[in-house]
């Protein structure tokens, strides 16, 4: 029946009463609200819990907060996500080609101050920022900056985005803390706390103040955070909580980092990236098991041989090279019976000698499946689509065209981009910044006026983050692209070199400079722009 078919409603109390009376009106007034209900029912939005649509029907969403639609989920969700990343390949791909191209082998620090606020000239400026990145260095590229010392600052940044994506969110303490025979004079420390760790002291219930190992002012700011040291305890105690407040109560200082991507206002804790696509994930990998099995066992070839009772027969359930073994006393090398005489076993080239009353029945099983790849690559498009990483992407399958595939890298490259700021400027940027107050206030690093004025230390922590480039697909195209771009000047070199390779221009024109010194010193000038110059480079080489 058609949505337009409605049945009259049944008549109420009044119906009937004015039925008595008057026949004609009440069966107006039945009619007149059949007319209404359907009205109602074909206006405005579609939506849940509108029983006039027949789609909808059995769908009742309800209305709830950002913390009473996540939390009480959150603990299953992030174990959901978890055992997605360690056992489906689909899952781990996603995550792993994210961090990969959003984080790589860590975002490298280009300082970037203000100059001209700060009154310095160009060169003045330039020493000091040559100057801050190779302090930085010392310190962010041992393992003394992490509170294990095992890591250097670019893991952190890789295993921190990872646990965010994985987890929902990732917790970052900036303790000060002395070491025995350190390798740097600094004593700031990043120590990474995994989401299960921030949990209610005692396992108490959530309440409108605190939630979730989170307590909030009355204006939604953390103030405190409840740290469990050992979250996976069975019975656990009060002294089982580490309370650490939100910021310094002398200095301000943020005493905790806490990385999640919020979706909705008032959202406490962050959901895992694989969340929308959790059970796709699974079906999916069930179904590719499923097809695995069914292609293996095809694949089998087994001979059943029926035959009269033998003594000395081959037994049931071995393989033709089983059955050439033999011991040193002559005995078959199976030994001298079977664990279980009823078992039989489907393997390459098997031979299962079967009773007098028995007989077998074959089943194709029709494997491998024509269906299964166009398929899998349908809801594995849908994933993509959730998690904002294009099917091309997803599984490194370039097959299309060249502007199919242009198209895709740039979409992706959208996201990247957008989830690297989030990065840079939720952790490489705060820690920098802390680093930076150590390195001034050891002096180590001059800047007059930055405990002064809050405008003066942000000018002198002014920092770019540089990460791997998206790449070239057709490099000679693209590279043309990028000089029509600068010579009509929608483009600039720093900006377009950062978009193909990534890193730091600056660093790759010194690098450049001091390489042409060095060919002009030896009387060599390639060319390599021209089949003269190229010759000429292939000779020199050559020579």
């Amino acid at each position: 029946m058609k949505d337009s078919v409605r049945a009259l409603p049944k008549p109420n109390v009044i119906d009937r009463l004015v039925g008595f009376v008057s026949p004609k009106t009440a069966l107006d007034r039945i009619r007149f609200r059949a007319a209404l209900s359907f009205y109602d029912a074909t206006t405005g939005y579609t939506v849940g819990g509108t029983s006039g649509r027949r789609s909808m029907r059995g769908w009742y969403p309800k209305g709830k907060s950002a913390d009473d639609d996540t939390l009480p989920l959150l603990d299953k969700a992030r174990a959901s996500s978890r055992d997605l990343y360690m056992n489906t390949p689909i899952a781990a791909a996603a995550l792993r080609r994210i961090n990969t191209n959003v984080i790589g082998s860590g975002l490298t620090l280009q300082s970037r101050i203000d100059r001209e606020f700060l009154g310095l000239s160009e060169d003045q400026a330039d020493e000091w920022e040559r100057q801050t990145e190779r302090e930085w260095g010392m310190w962010a590229g041992g393992k003394d900056c992490d509170i294990t010392r095992s890591q250097t600052f670019a893991e952190l940044q890789v295993l921190a985005f990872l646990s965010t994506m994985l987890n929902g969110d990732c917790f970052v303490l900036l303790p000060y803390i002395e070491v025995e025979k350190p390798t740097t004079p600094y004593r700031l420390k990043v120590q990474l706390v995994e989401a299960d760790y921030i949990s209610n002291p005692n396992n108490q219930m959530d309440n409108d103040k605190m939630k979730s190992g989170i307590e909030l002012d009355e204006y939604g700011a953390p103030v405190f955070y409840y740290i469990r040291t050992k979250p996976y305890k069975m019975f656990a105690t009060v002294d089982d909580w580490v309370k650490i407040p939100a910021f310094g109560e002398q200095s301000g200082r943020r005493n905790v980092l806490h990385l999640m991507e919020r979706e909705r206002v008032g959202q406490r804790r962050g959901m895992p990236t694989l969340s929308p696509v959790i059970e796709a994930c699974k079906q999916l990998t069930r179904l590719t098991e499923a097809e695995l099995m069914g292609a293996v066992i095809a694949a089998m070839f087994t001979v059943f041989v029926k035959s009269v009772s033998t003594p000395g027969g081959l037994g049931p359930a071995f393989t033709e090279s089983e059955s050439l073994l033999e011991e040193p006393d002559g005995s078959s090398g199976r030994g001298a019976s079977s664990p279980d005489d009823n078992l039989y076993e489907v393997g390459s080239g098997n031979i299962v000698e079967l009773a007098e009353d028995q007989e077998i029945q074959t089943a194709s099983p029709n494997r491998p499946n024509e269906g299964f790849d166009p398929f899998f690559q349908s809801i594995a498009r849908q994933i993509g689509a959730a998690i904002e990483v294009p099917y091309e992407q997803l599984l490194l399958a370039f097959t299309a065209s060249y502007s199919a595939s242009r198209a895709a890298l740039l979409e992706a490259w959208k996201f990247y981009k957008k989830r690297r700021a989030w990065s840079a400027g939720n952790f490489n940027q705060p820690v920098y910044e802390e680093w930076l107050t150590e390195a001034v206030t050891r002096n180590r690093i001059k800047a007059p006026g930055y405990f002064r004025d809050p405008l003066i230390r942000r000018a002198w922590s002014g920092a770019f983050w540089g990460g791997p480039g998206q790449g070239q697909i057709d490099p000679v195209k693209e590279t043309k692209g990028a000089q029509t771009r600068i010579a009509a000047g929608l483009g600039n070199f720093e900006d377009e070199y950062i978009a193909i390779h990534g890193g730091d221009w600056e660093a790759n024109i010194q690098r450049r400079s001091r390489q042409d010194r060095i060919l002009k010193r030896e009387g060599v000038t390639p060319d390599l722009g021209t089949k003269q110059g190229a010759d000429q480079g292939a000779n020199t080489t050559q020579g």
